[in-house]
């Protein structure tokens, strides 16, 4: 069982930056891929971000290319999402997730879920 906690959202202005954590309860959290998934209103929730066990590789969804990192500190139990150049559109509740599936990008690959972290941009 592991149970996310995630901090860091915020409401900020377009071109800023935030720093979203996961902070991971479990023994096992090196041996978890984390993710990162957003969900706008009335949208469905989708895809952000990867990384995987090891934190040698990460994925991410074509839209944050460049502009977000996502890192792993398996001593702390902590994942991060570094969101830089934000964007109006980025405005979504953000979601960390964790799975033993080896590098999932989909939603339904992912086993527990943190209860998201609002994320507000203003342009």
């Amino acid at each position: 069982q592991v149970q996310l906690v995630e901090s860091g959202g915020g409401l900020t202005q377009a071109g800023n930056s935030l720093r979203l954590s996961c902070a991971a309860s479990g023994r096992t959290f090196s041996s978890y891929t984390m993710g990162w998934f957003r969900q706008a209103p009335g949208k469905e929730r989708e895809f952000v971000a990867a990384i995987n066990w090891r934190g040698g590789t990460s994925y991410y969804a074509d839209f944050v290319k460049g502009r977000f990192t996502i890192s792993r500190d398996n001593a702390k139990n902590t994942v991060y999402l570094q969101m830089n150049s934000l964007k109006p559109e980025d405005t979504a509740v953000y979601y960390c997730a964790a799975t033993t599936r080896y590098g999932s990008t989909t939603k339904s690959g992912y086993d527990y879920w943190g209860q998201g972290s609002q994320v507000t941009v203003s342009s």
